[in-house]
């Protein structure tokens, strides 16, 4: 027969002696989940496999910029681009191989080559005469060769091949070979470059993000939203969610995938991190039965906002106004009974306005207010815990109401993150150290 207890316990944070303990055996470390696109957290993932080699990464598969819309519009796919940068992130930096592998994996074809000239650099890949590719120890360079010759079949002849990243097409390659799985080329190049936790799409399906804009507008595709290929917005986003296309903004409702599902539920500590807060946070929390996945499961929440006001998609936002929203996600898809017509899939009956302020986080707010009493606040404690910020050396939008939170049960962690050499942006050693100190 067995029980379970639920127990509180005091920490220090960070635990020194917690964090020696986990580097003298990183293969037995915690399972640390994060919600997040590729390159935010690249630092911090250099950091985290000296401590454990068993975190867990949801990433977004919604990238409708540069090379990888070529090949999502080729193969009709989801991204793949942010996969491969968090595993290059967390594969073992001491394998034989390592930092020719890299190098193949982050090289991109000319801008201004002409056709011919990016089929014969290919075709010497493929035979492995190519410098990038001689270098790479087998059986690794045969795997390579073997799966750009797969991409060079698949490959129409109207399809271009400049400024194409070479892991990109490797990676589809194995994803088209294997009846477009992700998981099953993602698990062998885990394999093969000794990646140092788990790496999974948060769905494995050709979608499109979506959002509406405060002044009524709506833009469709990861890229319009990051200001990276189109001029920043200017125009607070209200209201994000996924669709089939580009040229059609209908809301599609698509439920997690079991294997994410049960990732989550093995999770040690919840961690929604700094990065592009709608495009790479947000729209990981929209396939249906994310948020009761994380409700259900009884360890630390964490929430660590961006610093510098460097994120576009947060234009017009508080630092209140990102946790509300976040909130807001979580909450809607959790078991938290929510206003039924934000479900119906409708992009007008998601956006309430009261007070001439649009947006869910005010909806949330409002509602919050209002449904206290009927037993929303453990249920909001059950998807996110704590915030942690640097209120000392970090940037941010407006004050903090930890009042206000508190009323939620969140609570606010206020330590040193940022550090001369790194500002205005997060030291990875802190936010790492900070994070394992409180699995």
């Amino acid at each position: 027969m067995t029980m379970k207890l639920k127990v509180t316990r005091t920490i220090t944070l960070p635990d020194s002696v917690k964090l020696a303990r986990l580097k003298r055996v990183p293969e037995l470390g915690p399972k640390v989940l994060f919600f997040s696109g590729g390159t935010a957290l690249r630092s911090s993932c250099q950091e985290l496999i000296q401590y454990t080699h068993n975190s867990i990464h949801i990433i977004t598969p919604f990238d409708s910029g540069g090379s990888s819309a070529l090949l999502r519009k080729a193969f009709e796919m989801p991204a793949i681009g942010d996969v491969r940068n968090r595993l290059l992130a967390l594969a073992d930096q001491s394998l034989h191989g390592h930092h020719e592998i890299y190098r193949l994996f982050a090289h991109r074809f000319p801008e201004d080559a002409q056709k011919k000239e990016l089929m014969e650099e290919l075709d010497s890949m493929i035979r492995g005469k190519h410098t990038l590719v001689a270098d790479i120890p087998d059986p690794m360079r045969k795997i390579i060769r073997q799966h750009l010759r797969f991409f060079k079949e698949f490959m129409a002849d109207s399809f271009s091949l400049r400024k194409a990243s070479i892991g990109n097409l490797i990676l589809t390659a194995g994803y088209l070979e294997n009846r477009r799985n992700f998981d099953v080329i993602i698990y062998i190049f885990s394999k093969l470059v000794q990646v140092r936790g788990v790496v999974r799409p948060v769905i494995n399906k050709d979608l499109h993000i979506a959002a509406e804009l405060e002044n009524g507008s709506i833009k469709i595709g990861q890229h319009i939203l990051t200001g990276k290929e189109e001029k920043p917005l200017e125009s607070k986003i209200i209201n994000l969610w996924m669709c089939r296309n580009l040229d059609n903004p209908e809301p599609v409702i698509i439920p997690v995938r079991n294997k994410i599902a049960n990732l989550i539920n093995e999770a040690d500590l919840v961690c929604y991190p700094m990065g592009s807060f709608y495009s790479s946070l947000i729209a990981n929390l929209l396939p249906e039965g994310v948020g009761k996945a994380i409700s259900n499961l009884p360890v630390p929440k964490v929430y660590i906002p961006s610093t510098g006001k460097s994120d576009p998609e947060t234009f017009g936002m508080t630092l209140m106004d990102q946790i509300y929203v976040l909130v807001y996600y979580l909450v809607r898809n959790g078991h938290v009974d929510m206003n039924e017509s934000i479900m119906q899939g409708n992009i007008s009956s998601m956006i309430t306005r009261r007070k001439g302020i649009a947006g869910p986080y005010r909806l949330f707010a409002g509602r919050y207010e209002m449904s206290y009493s009927n037993n929303i606040k453990p249920a909001v404690c059950d998807l996110l815990n704590y915030v942690i910020i640097d209120s000392k050396n970090g940037e941010y939008e407006g004050k903090i109401d930890k009042c206000a939170l508190k009323k939620m049960g969140i609570e606010v962690i206020d330590m040193p993150l940022i550090t001369s050499e790194t500002s205005p942006y997060i030291d990875p050693k802190a936010l790492v150290s900070l994070l394992l100190s409180l699995t």
